[in-house]
């Protein structure tokens, strides 16, 4: 998780002090793909002034009516992905790595997505992927993929105090 920490301080710096809007993303039927719900669940139990966390499960597309209306100068995203890396690994992932077309439990492309906010939002948007275990229909979350999301959302945590000094 250092490597992720490293990352968002570098992204989020110093130019966070508005609204942040935190995303998590995956279906909660398929297992390690809810590694984002579990995320947002973990930060839920934060007090974080100027954050609007989404539960978007497979349709985050749903929500960008309620984003643009929120105005965030950041949007951070997490959903699991294919990093080639073992369970549990999570990193941010870069715009140009993004898959445009692949087998996802999302109904449109998270490229497309992060453009679309991107555009119409004025705000930077980031994807934080974590490494699954298993999607299995019908199974839930691995042990790997539940102590990720606590470290990502404690990751995430830290790094919007370290740059907002919330408390």
């Amino acid at each position: 998780m250092n490597v992720l920490k490293e990352q968002l301080r570098r992204l989020l710096h110093k130019d966070t002090r508005g609204r942040v809007v935190l995303i998590g993303v995956g279906n909660p039927l398929r297992g390690d793909d809810a590694v984002g719900l579990a995320v947002i669940d973990h930060l839920e139990r934060r007090a974080m002034e100027d954050v609007l966390l989404l539960k978007a499960e497979s349709v985050p597309e749903n929500f960008t009516g309620l984003i643009r209306e929120y105005e965030p100068t950041h949007v951070l995203m997490v959903d699991s992905a294919e990093l080639n890396a073992p369970p549990g690994v999570a990193r941010v992932i870069p715009a140009d790595e993004i898959m445009e077309s692949r087998i996802s439990t999302h109904t449109s492309s998270l490229r497309a997505l992060i453009t679309f906010i991107e555009l119409t939002t004025g705000s930077r948007v980031t994807l934080i992927g974590v490494q699954p275990r298993s999607m299995e229909f019908g199974a839930g979350l691995s042990s790997v993929a539940e102590a990720a999301s606590k470290e990502v959302a404690d990751v995430i945590f830290d790094a919007l105090e370290g740059c907002r000094g919330m408390k």
